[in-house]
């Protein structure tokens, strides 16, 4: 007979406070796992992810190009137009 062993899942909200209360330094790991019951080792790697990401914060971040998205929307635009054109002609076909 095999036991599974049931993880808890955790937001992104609550590894995010449990983290910012890491990074604070005021209490250790320890005391951090024994409030949130969490082992201290968890805590230490969200923290180490939550560090290495954090560069990514204050990045460039995705380059906005403003033609291709006024050209993306020009196309939709002319697709609604074209939809409902069909709807309507559909419409007159079934009164």
């Amino acid at each position: 007979m095999s036991t599974k062993k049931n993880y808890r899942k955790h937001t992104a909200a609550f590894k995010t406070r449990v983290v910012l209360e890491a990074l604070k330094e005021r209490e250790t790991l320890s005391e951090l796992g024994h409030r949130y019951q969490l082992h201290p080792t968890q805590i230490a790697t969200w923290k180490k992810e939550f560090l290495s990401g954090a560069e990514h914060v204050f990045g460039d971040g995705p380059v906005v190009d403003a033609k291709a998205h006024e050209k993306e929307r020009a196309e939709l635009h002319q697709q609604i137009g074209e939809l409902t054109v069909t709807v309507n002609w559909l419409k007159k076909k079934l009164l």
